[in-house]
């Protein structure tokens, strides 16, 4: 009974997504990504690194969501700059991540600036 309380707030919580974020994303559901024509030149080599990789393990619904609503999707916690730095870490160190220190650094640096983006 526990988890299907829990599997109805999930849902819920997908559910409630604010559309009016300001990051423009594309798609709907396990498909929703950022939309890459709205980022600058300089991050469109660490967006397709992010979308290649990342997707690996998990949907970049995780990542729209936690930027949108600013609370992680899975643990409800705060998302922010301080648990993005956090999750990079936490990525690089997987075994099967196939990120380089770099690519983290880059990464990390894109999602502070959608973030800010997100927060005007």
């Amino acid at each position: 009974m526990r988890k299907l309380y829990f599997l109805a707030v999930l849902i819920l919580f997908f559910a409630a997504v604010d559309a009016d974020a300001r990051v423009k994303v594309k798609g709907r559901g396990a498909a929703i990504n950022f939309d890459p024509a709205g980022l600058p030149a300089q991050y469109q080599a660490s967006f397709e690194t992010m979308s290649r990789k990342c997707t690996k393990c998990h949907t970049m619904e995780r990542t729209v969501i936690a930027i949108q609503t600013g609370r992680a999707p899975v643990t409800g916690q705060t998302f922010d700059k301080q648990s993005i730095r956090a999750y990079g870490i936490k990525m690089l160190r997987k075994p099967n991540s196939d990120l380089t220190k770099k690519e983290i650094k880059d990464i990390v640096m894109l999602l502070n600036f959608i973030m800010d983006e997100n927060s005007r």
